[in-house]
């Protein structure tokens, strides 16, 4: 759990923009590439494939026309019948009309196309100046190819006119192939960014796991070595990074541990001492009595800090013993109370709240007793202990983890912690603005919070409902040990004091 209670978090969680992530961006480069790529040879190939076929066709088209008019021009000389030739010589789809020279129609084919708007002005107007032309149009919404051709012996003018309604459905077949051609470049090029984006992207995820792992607390944990040349210097330079900073924190933590082991010696001496000022303080007068009053409580106050830098420097060595066992948590709370001076501390439970937690309890008992003694020395003693069950915001409505874990909150009605510092006072030698008396060592809450990760939870300060700060505690519980356990084993117990009293 974080250092903040869920509820709190999510309401003052800052909004952040929604950015892609970079193996995102690598498959939409990829993928935009293969489109534009795609694109563009689709649109190359079509008009190259368009080209082709309408010129292939106007090929076709005016050497059908020739040999047509040829025939028209020998019915015309020969005064034959015209229309049933016409018939026969009809390309399928298309068209042909013959004029005279005054305009008048002399025949076409089929019969019924008779209008003389047909064919395009233009192509008339050609043919009429005596040049034989090619043009394309559109007519009743199919498009043709009109061939025309001036029969000066005859003094007429032949106009046919050939539909390119099957090359535009071929020229239709080869765009959708082609469509889906690129649109498959564009899947096959988009997954292929995706795989690349995670190879490639696979050396920074072992660095940023490793990374996670060093701030974890594990520094021995180093990214593998990189066959690639380009990734071997960024993994030589984090290895040699983590070497560096192993190194520093092991040498500080050795110089904290060899400096406390050195200072017991004469702190044991100097206690020994102001035990005997201590037993004799009534033979001091009044000034040298505050003299030694004040001798006595820096001395115990340096022997606690001294024992404090220990117990850190055995907890960041990993020396410490570590015994979980599943207890109840209350009763092992009231224990504790009682320990510190507050046998009367209320005690609220909440019924829904796990009744077992996972815990050493000689760490508990340091988080617990320092928390209580944080409270005594700022805020004029705790108010009350809760054991609780974690919120479930409205994203949680159905996790299963609120359960997993038991917050244990030591209440007071001090002055309170400001938001400001509600991290910081967690720190080693830390102290809030607010606190009244200089007393303590000011690494309780560091000790809190070392012990409380090593039990796998957290810490953290919020605002008590009465005003005040109330310090909590998260917890693993022991999801073994259900309601029913507790009632069982509160029955039998109550019939074993029934058959001791039978006895």
């Amino acid at each position: 759990m974080p250092n903040s209670s869920p509820s709190r978090r999510r309401r003052f969680a800052p909004t952040r923009p929604r950015r892609l992530r970079l193996r995102t961006k690598v498959s939409v480069l990829f993928g935009f590439v293969a489109l534009v790529a795609g694109a563009s040879v689709a649109v190359f190939a079509y008009n190259f494939a368009r080209a082709s076929l309408l010129d292939q066709r106007r090929v076709e088209a005016r050497q059908a026309a020739l040999v047509n008019a040829r025939e028209v021009l020998n019915l015309l000389e020969s005064g034959e019948e015209l229309q049933p030739a016409l018939d026969e010589l009809t390309d399928e789809g298309g068209f042909i009309q013959v004029f005279r020279d005054n305009g008048r129609m002399e025949a076409a084919a089929p019969i019924g196309l008779t209008q003389s708007d047909i064919i395009p002005d233009a192509l008339r107007q050609s043919v009429t100046e005596g040049v034989s032309a090619i043009q394309r149009f559109r007519y009743g919404g199919t498009p043709y190819f009109g061939v025309g051709i001036r029969l000066a012996r005859v003094d007429a003018q032949y106009f046919e006119a050939f539909s390119l309604e099957s090359t535009e459905r071929t020229l239709r077949g080869i765009l959708f192939r082609f469509s889906l051609g690129s649109a498959a470049a564009v899947l096959l090029l988009g997954g292929f960014g995706i795989w690349t984006g995670r190879r490639l992207l696979r050396p920074l995820g072992q660095v940023t796991e490793a990374a996670q792992d060093i701030a974890e607390g594990d520094l021995s944990t180093r990214v593998a070595p990189q066959r690639d040349r380009d990734l071997e210097p960024l993994v030589d330079a984090f290895n040699g990074m983590a070497d560096a900073v192993q190194d520093r924190i092991e040498r500080e933590s050795r110089f904290v541990s060899d400096v406390s082991h050195e200072l017991r010696s004469p702190i044991t001496a100097l206690q020994a001492a102001t035990d005997v000022l201590e037993r004799r303080r009534s033979e001091f007068s009044d000034r040298p009595g505050q003299a030694v009053d004040v001798i006595i409580d820096q001395v115990r106050r340096f022997d606690g800090m001294v024992l404090d830098l220990l117990e850190l420097s055995r907890i960041d060595a990993g020396a410490s013993d570590m015994h979980v066992e599943s207890s109840d948590i209350v009763d092992t709370s009231r224990r504790i109370a009682a320990h510190y001076g507050f046998p009367d501390l209320v005690i609220d439970v909440d019924p829904n709240a796990p009744s077992r937690a996972l815990i050493d309890r000689v760490r508990y008992e340091r988080i617990l007793g320092n928390l209580l003694e944080n409270a005594k020395h700022h805020a004029d003693g705790p108010t009350r202990i809760s054991v609780e069950r974690p919120p479930a915001g409205p994203d949680d409505a159905d996790d299963e983890t609120t359960g997993s874990f038991v917050l244990v909150a030591v209440e007071d009605d001090g002055p309170g912690v400001e938001p400001a510092e509600r991290e910081r006072i967690f720190g080693r030698f830390a102290r809030g603005r607010v606190s009244r008396h200089r007393v303590g060592t000011g690494l309780g809450l560091a000790l809190v919070t070392e012990h409380a990760k090593a039990l796998g939870g957290s810490t953290w300060v919020e605002e008590a409902p009465g005003g005040g700060a109330r310090f909590v505690v998260s917890l693993p519980a022991d999801t073994t040990f259900t309601h029913t356990d507790a009632e069982a084993a509160a029955l039998g117990a109550g019939n074993m004091n029934q058959m001791e009293a039978g006895r």
